[in-house]
């Protein structure tokens, strides 16, 4: 039973939710980059690709999730998917990495959750893989989960995510929409002092460049110097914003970047590395507390048991790398911004409170700028 506190923070949170207008930074009228998006600016434009949340938000304390993201709807052991992962500061706790590392590719769906929630998932996906049936014979699942760490708003110790919302979050994975903010396990995060959350964006390269679309979706939980298109958007709206230089500027931010160009596993971790680039852009600083990982794979082509001796694929050439790796860049950058753009203002444990980015006073600092019209 809801304490009266809880049930009277539950109501102006709802109060503040049905009134805010949260906005994506494109709706604002910025554009990120060069590159066209796809159609729903989504990690889903990638063909196959779906992702499911369960968000747990309870009480005045229970503030965190799960994301999963799948590469396609069959069955992924049995259909792996070609995969690398790069590490841009190696500060978390990323399950699975080194046999991706060693093998190339992928055979759980990824999912994201908190710091203390990732042997669950690892638990979930382990019985999510063994139950079907086609995988009555497996005996190694390598789950790829990771985490950050959402303990300044979320009861993080409580361990509140079970296996069954890991479950959960893969069955009700779509390809229709991706909802972003705060949600599934970017429920509790903080991104830049702000509330952050999940966020996606994508691009679509042009026909002569092989027309290919990268998607990307975050988990952002991290601190730096926050900009959008150059703009000190940080240091501008808080005076005190270069204090934070003289202190820890620790968190972490997951990437998962998906792409339906037929990619190695050796070109997958060199598109996984410009993702990283993308947080710079935004000012992401990867301090020292901070675990920024990023995990690439391409839906171009599905690795199935087989007998034969040698595999024959045809892969994008060193050359051509370049248009897929800008799109990588631009798509990382405005899934960060967008994860805070539409992230609500959020009271958590301990009284504490984060607040949501304020958008018309970026967009009057962005006009000031000459970034938007003035009228």
């Amino acid at each position: 039973m809801l304490r009266l506190s809880s049930l009277i923070l539950l109501f102006f949170l709802t109060i503040h939710y049905l009134a805010a207008q949260r906005i994506s930074v494109r709706e604002m009228g910025l554009e990120i980059g060069v590159v066209p998006t796809g159609p729903k600016n989504a990690i889903i434009d990638v063909a196959g690709v779906a992702v499911g949340h369960t968000t747990l938000v309870a009480g005045d304390s229970l503030r965190t999730g799960v994301t999963a993201i799948l590469p396609h709807n069959g069955n992924l052991f049995q259909e792996k998917v070609s995969a690398a992962i790069y590490v841009g500061n190696g500060f978390g706790k990323l399950t699975g990495a080194t046999q991706v590392e060693e093998l190339g590719n992928l055979e759980t769906p990824i999912v994201l959750t908190n710091t203390l929630s990732v042997a669950t998932a690892v638990q979930a996906l382990t019985t999510y893989t063994l139950q079907q049936p086609e995988n009555s014979e497996v005996r190694s699942v390598n789950a790829v989960v990771g985490e950050t760490n959402d303990g300044f708003l979320n009861d993080i110790r409580g361990r509140h995510v079970t296996e069954k919302d890991v479950l959960d979050a893969i069955s009700q994975a779509t390809s229709d929409s991706v909802i972003q903010g705060n949600v599934g396990a970017g429920t509790g995060t903080v991104c830049f002092g702000f509330k952050g959350g999940i966020g996606t964006s994508s691009r679509q390269l042009p026909d002569k460049f092989g027309g290919y679309t990268v998607g990307v979706l975050v988990q952002t939980n991290f601190g730096g110097d926050f900009m959008i298109k150059g703009v000190p958007v940080g240091a501008t709206l808080n005076p005190y914003w270069k204090e934070q230089f003289q202190q820890k500027s620790d968190g972490s931010c997951m990437i998962v970047v998906a792409t339906d160009a037929p990619l190695s596993a050796r070109n997958l971790k060199r598109l996984a590395k410009r993702a990283v680039f993308g947080l710079a852009r935004t000012g992401g600083v990867a301090s020292n507390g901070s675990g920024d990982y990023v995990i690439a794979f391409s839906t171009a082509s599905r690795i199935v048991p087989s007998d034969v001796l040698v595999e024959k694929n045809e892969v994008v050439k060193n050359e051509n790398m370049t248009p897929l790796f800008w799109a990588a860049i631009e798509a990382t950058e405005e899934a960060i911004l967008n994860s805070i753009f539409l992230a609500e203002t959020m009271y958590g444990q301990q009284n504490h409170v984060i607040k949501a980015l304020p958008l018309n006073e970026v967009k009057s600092l962005m006009k000031k700028h000459g970034y938007l019209p003035s009228n």
